[in-house]
């Protein structure tokens, strides 16, 4: 049987006609081929230059023909890292918009002609196209034990999230919806939104995109935000609904039931969600209020994994700025979507499954490899029918060089479109990395990894591609011939999940006793992701109730839901209905932290996962847990009560404070002085219990801090970069 083989090879950049010409001819004399032999393998391959001044991930040109952009409008967004040397105002004369800086992470929008510039700023150290995001309570308030906080036994008084505010980052907003009001149904708790679909405007101040709403006038007359690419969603009215919904006079009623809320629905990548973060950040500090932030989202592809990705990092600025962020864990922890090799000069294979579902806007699968600092592996793909018969192996790529690589194969009628974009050490964490993108529509044909090494750990991921690069849910690796290897679920934690800063939240079913006492539920959730992380930290930090959670939906929906029940509110109808997922069990924790905050406003996120970590509680369902936690339960259940109550007794010492020996601040309480005493020079800042920044300034050995100005209170020494963890220190008068 022989085999024709046709390449057309096209140096990127080289579109002209004769090219074209040439590769329809080509095409033709395949097809006529194929009628005379038993199979044909056509190829047509992309060879991408990547050397630039910034290190994109991929080519320009590349960028802007294979990417969406944003909001339907001929921009690109990207996320970099910048240093010292990067002027905000360049930008700006080539005609791009920064739209946050946080630390040396910033947001840019760009129109596509000029992305060449762009990587040509000087100061921009990392540059990277934005990736897409997706989305990830009557029996909740007893799980949780936050019955007890609101009615204040044993503690100093009851609590209900009163002046905090709890930012929902999230699709599918129903302002109307009375569960956002007050407990007397009288004005609602939405204290400003962020739509950053909708043209409109007009954009929040030192933004240039999407419409802001403030005030209740303003909000009830939008009504909702507008249709994205998720339709008019309700994810996030569900969402909220759990961290501090009034309850509406149902037993529905969310956590933490008069925090204030800020919402935002973003544009469904990495560079609109750090701005909403910095909004939310901005308007907090504006009334003066402590912010928890939540995410009922993630991705395996904004990052290496391991909390270096930029969202990760601005996400860690933002926590050492007293921002509290709550993540949801995932739901891959019943998906055989990972595989961890340590290779020793040999190869792994194992079966790439394809979701063949009618999820629209479907594309194929995205398996990510990343490897060891310093070790090269390889991978390639191949093609098997039903009876294990090999068609084809694609070519072999290797971590020895950067490169992408756009192409496909022919096997008789069917088409194979993959790409690959290969680090040799990835910007962000210097590892070796490779991200392999199938699209096999036949599924008769079976797709199977091949990876190879000398020596090294290699981790791989088989996650399901949407053509809008969004995509979120694992697929399994499976031993489809002898020899080859299944997959598992550990190391299933995706970005943010994996960032050192937040609290990441697995899901547990809410627990019910019977009347003899015996506990019913309580097991894990079979969905939840389990850890720990790609570089071996221990996460999910705690788990909260996220099986068939009662909630709002927004009444402007038109997704599908089952309705639980109406509420009857200014003559409409406000639909409930339960959902599943680490989004449900994330919102709940973030209305603990709330209701911590409350008890305690000067708690600082390292604190505030301390205090969830030494009061959450085990059971029968857990077990004895580790004190270093564990990959499925983190440190338990949580434990509002007993979290408020830690919180309540959390007190600054009143003696000197040193974070080494090099280093100490007193007096504490001090009164109008504060002497820092050290033997080296730090950059400082110095911020007050609500986030915002007072002093700011460098101090070289045994200075004096003149505080007389500054009204009694709790206040954060912050130092750049992370040189120290912050020292707080009380002021009297």
């Amino acid at each position: 049987m022989l085999t024709k083989v046709v390449l057309v090879i096209v140096t990127e950049g080289l579109y002209s006609l004769i090219w074209v010409e040439l590769f329809l001819l080509l095409l033709c004399l395949t097809i006529f081929e194929c009628m005379h032999r038993k199979s044909v393998l056509f190829g047509f391959i992309f060879f991408a230059g990547l050397t630039v001044i910034a290190q994109t991930r991929l080519p320009i040109s590349t960028l802007q023909q294979l990417h969406y952009y944003s909001n339907n409008q001929d921009d690109l967004v990207f996320v970099a890292k910048v240093n010292s040397s990067f002027v905000k105002e360049s930008v700006q004369t080539i005609g791009g918009e920064v739209g946050s800086q946080i630390g040396d992470i910033i947001t840019v929008r760009i129109v596509s002609d000029k992305v060449d510039l762009l990587q040509k700023l000087v100061g921009i150290e990392y540059l990277q196209l934005a990736h897409k995001i997706k989305p990830n309570l009557s029996k909740v308030i007893p799980d949780v034990r936050a019955d007890s906080v609101y009615t204040g036994d044993g503690l100093t008084s009851g609590y209900t999230g009163k002046d905090v505010i709890i930012g929902i980052t999230d699709w599918g907003f129903d302002y109307t919806h009375p569960m956002f009001y007050d407990t007397a149904l009288q004005h609602t708790r939405i204290l400003a939104a962020w739509d950053q679909f909708k043209k409109s405007g007009p954009a929040p101040n030192g933004f240039d995109y999407g419409t802001v709403y403030e005030g209740e006038d303003e909000l009830l007359a939008a009504q909702s935000d507008t249709s994205n690419i998720y339709g008019y969603a309700t994810h996030g009215s569900h969402v909220a609904g759990i961290a501090a919904g009034s309850g509406v006079g149902t037993e529905h009623r969310g956590v933490a039931f008069e925090a204030n809320y800020l919402m935002v629905t973003f544009l469904v990548d990495e560079a609109a969600v750090i701005d909403a973060f910095n909004w939310m950040h901005q308007e907090a500090q504006k009334r003066n209020k402590r912010l928890v932030v939540n995410m009922s989202w993630g991705l395996y592809n904004l990052g290496p994994l391991d909390g270096t990705s930029l969202v990760s990092q601005a996400i860690d600025e933002l926590s050492n700025q007293g921002v509290i962020f709550v993540t949801s864990g995932g739901n891959n922890g019943d998906e055989t979507l990972h595989i961890k090799k340590e290779f020793s000069n040999d190869t792994v294979q194992s079966r790439i499954h394809f979701y063949r579902g009618t999820t629209a806007n479907l594309w194929g699968q995205s398996v990510s490899m990343w490897g060891e600092v310093g070790e090269v592996f390889g991978a390639s793909f191949t093609v098997y029918d039903n009876n294990k018969v090999l068609l084809l192996e694609s070519p072999k790529y290797e971590t020895t060089a950067s490169q992408y690589v756009d192409t496909f194969l022919v096997i008789g009628a069917d088409t194979i479109f993959y790409n690959v974009e290969i680090d040799a050490a990835h910007p962000l964490n210097s590892t070796p990395h490779i991200r392999l993108r199938l699209k096999s529509d036949n599924t008769s044909l079976r797709l199977g990894l091949k990876a190879f090494a000398d020596k090294g750990t290699v981790h791989f991921y088989n996650v399901t591609e949407l053509t809008s690069d969004v995509g979120n849910w694992g697929m399994p690796f499976s031993a489809f011939i002898s020899g080859w290897v299944d997959g598992d679920n550990q190391y299933s934690l995706g970005e943010p999940a994996s960032t050192r800063s937040v609290i990441t939240v697995a899901a547990h079913q809410s627990e019910v006793f019977t009347s003899s006492g015996s506990m019913g539920g309580g097991f894990i959730a079979p969905f939840s992701s389990i850890g720990p992380t790609i570089d071996g930290r221990m996460k999910p930090d705690v788990s909260a109730p996220g099986v068939n959670v009662a909630s709002s939906i927004s009444s402007f929906t038109n997704r599908s839901f089952t309705l639980l029940q109406n509420v009857s509110f200014k003559g409409k109808d406000y639909p409930f209905s339960r959902f599943s997922g680490t989004s449900m069990s994330s919102p709940a924790t973030a209305g603990v932290v709330a209701l911590m905050l409350e008890a305690n406003p000067n708690l600082w996120y390292n604190e505030a996962k301390e205090i969830l970590h030494s009061t959450a509680r085990e059971d029968i369902r857990t077990g004895d847990l580790s004190e270093n936690g564990d990959v499925q339960w983190g440190w338990g259940k949580v434990n509002a009560y007993a979290a408020v109550g830690r919180a309540e007794t959390k007190f600054v010492s009143t003696k000197a404070v040193s974070v080494k020996e090099s280093l100490r601040l007193y007096p504490n309480p001090a009164n109008d002085k504060l002497n820092l005493n050290t033997q080296e020079s730090f950059k400082v800042q110095v911020y007050s219990s609500n986030s915002q920044q007072i002093l700011s300034g460098e101090i070289g050995q045994n200075i004096t801090l003149d505080v007389s100005q500054l009204n009694a209170g709790f206040y954060w020494v912050r130092f750049e970069n992370g040189a120290h963890s912050p020292l707080r220190f009380v002021l009297t008068k």
